[in-house]
């Protein structure tokens, strides 16, 4: 709890002399606000509590033992408890000093309330403050109901909007998904170390604040997080719900509006696909998704992922999305992806464009290619075929992302389907057709020995054979595509043969 301004704190209560009250311990906290004040004698009340109550008891409720009362006092103080008030002389048990102690780290008001003081005057006391302090509530609440004639009539953005709702409410705001992400643009999380509610039901309060569902259709979109500000006079819970209930709308608006992007990002992306847009109304498009003009931009084909998994990943960034079929097209910002050997940048804590690469690249069961950067408005074609052509051997290799140009054998081979095809029959067709009649493993033997730099024993451990046998099946192939594999150049065109037949999907 903070102090505020006003005649609502526990230190006014103190300052009564009709009163008579006494702190026992937590008096570093007297500066929180209060309320209200109601009499509980239940061991635990807070399913009840909205928050700066003074819970005012004869003592039935407090446990006796040293451990039962300290886990009592925290009960009260994470629910946001302003005061704990204890009649004098009735059933109140011996205060034992970890009770006392841990009111004191925790600044947790204790007071001793007079046996001559009846609990209805401290009531009495609170509620006429209250009462002097609810026309500052109405008003607040009043105005918050404005906000969206704020963003209409004033053109106010979130983060600006967010920032007047915290001037009127008295109250630090945050947003968050239920994963503690930024829910809105331009409002902060709550720090990670606010603990967040477990579901929309649980109660409101929190220490120094509330914390409440942010509704939307099939369960909460996040949560808002209202902390009292210093200085401020908190217009309480009403005015906080009404906030939660802004935010709602708001993104409801946002989402609206990014789907909105998303339809014309998509249909954007199928013309610069089919190459009908002039480089200048193409930059034009783009700098209205978000994309900068003078960055350069990568094209981007995802297989086995859903849409709205690579959507997360992606996060904030601008980006053109399109589905065909299996494949996912994704244009976006060069650097946003990165390929696995600059994983370390994000692994160690790089920009956010880093990490929504590693989101992108944990994915389950991701293949994606990236093309080579190029300015905004270019022609795609070139970027389609080199993106198409690392998101096959992403497949292949069963990586998560490549970006073209990792494979430098295979970059070489054209794009031709006609041409590669050409190159496979003549070189492995004999030995396909023999693979395929008698059930062998030949082609999958030579590709495993050239990709293990020529070694017999690691190439014959990953096929799980003996070495001997792998021997027998190179020199097989030998005899039947007629190739030296010993001879640079027959080395390099089977190589090659090998490359093209796993870009066409035969491998």
């Amino acid at each position: 709890m903070t102090v505020v301004d006003g005649h609502n704190t526990v230190e006014d209560l103190l300052r009564s002399p009709a009163l008579q009250l006494r702190v026992l311990a937590g008096e570093r906290g007297l500066g929180r606000s209060v309320s209200w004040a109601h009499v509980s004698e239940l061991e635990d009340p807070t399913p009840w509590l909205l928050g700066a109550e003074v819970i005012m008891t004869t003592g039935i409720g407090v446990p006796r033992a040293a451990a039962a009362q300290r886990a009592y006092l925290e009960r009260l103080d994470d629910a946001g408890v302003a005061a704990l008030a204890l009649s004098a002389g009735l059933h109140v048990p011996p205060l034992r000093r970890s009770f006392l102690d841990t009111a004191e780290e925790r600044g947790f008001p204790v007071l001793e309330v007079p046996l001559a003081v009846p609990f209805i005057a401290i009531a009495q006391e609170v509620a006429a403050v209250v009462q002097e302090d609810a026309h500052q509530r109405l008003g607040a609440q009043l105005q918050v109901f404005g906000a969206l004639r704020w963003l209409a009539s004033e053109g106010l953005d979130t983060a600006g909007l967010f920032r007047r709702l915290e001037r009127l409410s008295g109250y630090e705001i945050y947003l968050s998904t239920p994963q503690g992400r930024p829910l809105l643009p331009g409002v902060p999380a709550p720090p990670p170390s606010v603990r967040l509610p477990a579901s929309a039901d649980a109660p409101p309060t929190i220490p120094g604040g509330f914390a409440l569902p942010v509704p939307a259709p099939g369960g909460p979109a996040g949560f808002l997080v209202a902390f009292e500000r210093e200085g401020a006079r908190p217009a309480g819970l009403a005015v906080v719900q009404h906030i939660a209930t802004v935010a709602a709308l708001r993104v409801t608006m946002v989402r609206s509006e990014r789907e909105t992007l998303r339809r014309q990002g998509a249909e954007t992306l199928a013309e610069l696909l089919q190459d009908v847009l002039d480089p200048e109304t193409a930059r034009r498009r783009l700098a209205l998704m978000g994309l900068p003009p003078d960055r350069d931009v990568v094209l981007l084909v995802v297989r086995d992922a859903v849409d709205d998994a690579v959507v997360q990943a992606l996060g904030e960034h601008p980006h053109l999305m399109l589905r065909r079929h299996r494949d996912l097209y994704v244009l976006t910002a060069a650097g946003v992806v990165a390929a696995e050997a600059e994983a370390s940048t994000a692994d160690s804590g790089g920009d956010g464009a880093a990490r929504a690469g590693a989101a992108l690249r944990e994915i389950p069961g991701i293949a994606a290619g990236v093309s080579r950067p190029l300015p905004p408005g270019s022609s795609l074609r070139v970027a389609q075929r080199e993106a198409l052509w690392a998101a096959s051997r992403a497949a292949e290799a069963g990586r998560p992302l490549v970006a073209y140009g990792e494979d430098r054998m295979g970059r070489w081979l054209p794009d031709d389907v006609g041409v590669l095809a050409a190159l496979v029959e003549h070189v492995l067709g004999d030995v396909l057709r023999y693979d395929a009649e008698h059930g062998s493993d030949l082609i999958a033997s030579v590709r495993t020995w050239m990709e293990r730099d020529r070694r017999v024993d690691d190439a014959a451990r990953a096929l799980h054979i003996h070495p001997n046998t792998l021997s027998y099946r190179l020199r097989r192939f030998g005899a039947l595509t007629g190739r030296d594999l010993s001879a640079t150049g027959d080395f390099a065109e089977v190589w090659l043969a090998i490359r093209a037949a796993a870009q066409l999907g035969g491998l």
